[in-house]
């Protein structure tokens, strides 16, 4: 994944806004960026499912073979291997740091994990990609609690309009609990996942 480029050209490219700052943007110009942006369209099959595929990826910031992983994993449960795939991915750590409100970005939430500021039932957990369980406790670690940045978490600064049902945050004492695997029309993605999957299968 191409982290240099901007996450707002980025973002028109996909049609989806992986930033506040880029929903902005795309408000204003909905189309791809470049001089021709106006007048693409998809000419493939392959390129449709493509696009979606690519949009998965960049929504959990996830590389290549992370997003290959995760679909032949879902393709070895008995559910729609779509389904399953994404409630995967939304199980990971870096996303349910996002989704409980204590980061403003999936960016931001990975390099807050990454830099060993949470801990999972009470023992540290510096990667993002580690996966969640039912009843799973997430809490910002004793030794970051009095960084001013959780001082804007604790305010509710990067909390989202709804939190996801799944997800019992408690922003004031930096912990957030997952309750129970999350529904796949629950989860705030915008991804057709059939798509991921056929473009996997062909």
């Amino acid at each position: 994944m191409n982290q240099a480029r901007p996450k707002v050209k980025r973002s028109r490219a996909l049609g989806i806004a992986l930033t506040p700052k880029a929903q902005k943007y795309l408000e204003n110009r909905p189309y791809p960026p470049g001089e021709h942006g106006r007048g693409r369209k998809q000419s493939s099959d392959y390129k449709v499912r493509l696009l979606e595929k690519q949009k998965l990826r960049a929504q959990y910031d996830i590389n290549e073979t992370q997003m290959r992983a995760a679909f032949d994993a879902a393709h070895k449960h008995q559910g729609k291997t779509g389904e399953e795939m994404v409630v995967s991915l939304e199980r990971r750590l870096d996303a349910f740091v996002l989704r409980a409100g204590f980061a403003r970005t999936i960016y931001q939430a990975r390099q807050m994990v990454s830099h060993g500021h949470f801990e999972v039932n009470g023992g540290k957990v510096d990667r993002p990609s580690y996966r969640l369980r039912p009843e799973d406790v997430v809490a910002v670690r004793e030794r970051s609690r009095d960084k001013p940045l959780f001082q804007v978490v604790r305010a509710g600064g990067f909390a989202a309009e709804n939190t996801p049902k799944y997800v019992q945050a408690n922003l004031p004492a930096l912990a957030a609990r997952l309750d129970r695997l999350p529904q796949r029309r629950e989860i705030p993605v915008i991804c057709d996942e059939q798509l991921v999957v056929e473009y996997y299968s062909r």
